[in-house]
């Protein structure tokens, strides 16, 4: 059985020099470590469920294999030596490191099962949906626990597992972010709206129409920004509509309200429908990220990796 026992490989060198190479069981290196740690054979013994003997023929081996005493032995105490110090860390590290990547793979074989908290900007949130249920049919034991907000939400305080944001992300404290996409801004109206209105054949023509415009969580409004012969400007329009939430921007643009400023992976699918028609594609600029955040200090569970994952693949097939 002892053949069978997994094994820890160790090199030790003198500068760039290989000097040894030594092979330990993994058995004896527990053995060590539980004497190191209680200061007594026969603690160690009944802390691993072994004999004492067992015990002491393990420090022996790697006694034996490193050339060096690990422990000075008195009929009081048993205590390590500078070489066994040395020698502790190493083997603590060495475990450690497999304990860790033995979580990991499980946590990979783990079947994701249970609920994920989302917390995504409205308009973007309704974009997400036939990803997430392509997720579902993936993942049938995760259920999916989502808010469609444009609100500014504490991923912490309020228990999310993953918030979707789009654009500079603000001081977060522990948290980690992971990039999904890039998006681009540009210019939509409904087929209705430009039948009736006319149609748009350049920059200027814009100021004779009607603007839907986005109210940000600061109540300033957005103005467009177009590339104009390849520079960026702002233009502010008179509007309309004004709007704080991106999913109504959307639904008022394909309503016939006027013109909104979109970003292209919400506009797509309505442009493909038919319900929206791109105008002046010259004019899209590069619009901001979109990062999801999750907090961190704990081990990421399976299924939220697994959703975390499958946004971010989808996303960027879908950006290709």
């Amino acid at each position: 059985m002892a053949d069978k026992l997994p094994k820890l490989i160790f090199f030790v060198a003198a500068g760039d020099t290989m000097v040894e190479r030594v092979e330990a069981q993994v058995q004896d290196i527990e053995s060590f470590l539980a004497v190191a740690k209680t200061g007594s054979f026969t603690r160690a013994a009944e802390a691993l469920g072994t004999s004492k003997s067992n015990v002491g023929k393990a420090v022996q081996r790697l006694e034996k294999r490193l050339g060096t005493r690990l422990f000075q032995r008195t009929t009081r105490a048993v205590r390590l030596t500078e070489d066994g110090e040395t020698y502790m860390l190493a083997a603590q590290a060495a475990l450690e490191g497999l304990r860790e990547a033995e979580q990991a793979l499980a946590a990979r074989r783990a079947e994701p099962i249970g609920r994920v908290r989302l917390d995504v900007p409205a308009g973007f949130g309704r974009l997400l949906l036939p990803y997430l249920a392509a997720l579902h049919r993936r993942y049938p034991k995760v259920t999916l626990d989502m808010a469609l907000t444009d609100r500014m939400s504490d991923p912490v305080a309020e228990g999310w597992d993953i918030v979707v944001r789009i654009g500079e992300l603000p001081a977060e404290g522990d948290m980690t972010v992971r990039k999904l996409c890039d998006l681009r801004n540009g210019l939509y109206a409904s087929p209705e709206y430009l039948q009736r209105k006319g149609a748009i054949h350049t920059i200027a023509d814009l100021g004779n129409h009607d603007a839907v415009i986005f109210r940000g969580p600061t109540g300033r409004h957005r103005p467009w920004t177009v590339s104009d012969n390849g520079h960026n400007r702002d233009i502010v329009m008179e509007p309309v509509l004004v709007l704080a939430d991106g999913q109504a921007l959307v639904d008022a643009a394909i309503s016939g309200f006027g013109i909104a400023q979109i970003y292209d992976l919400v506009a797509n699918p309505h442009v493909a429908a038919g319900r929206l028609v791109h105008i002046l594609p010259g004019a899209d600029v590069d619009g901001p990220p979109v990062h999801a955040i999750i907090p961190v200090g704990r081990r990421m569970a399976a299924k939220t990796r697994a959703v975390l994952n499958h946004l971010a693949d989808s996303l960027r097939e879908e950006g290709a």
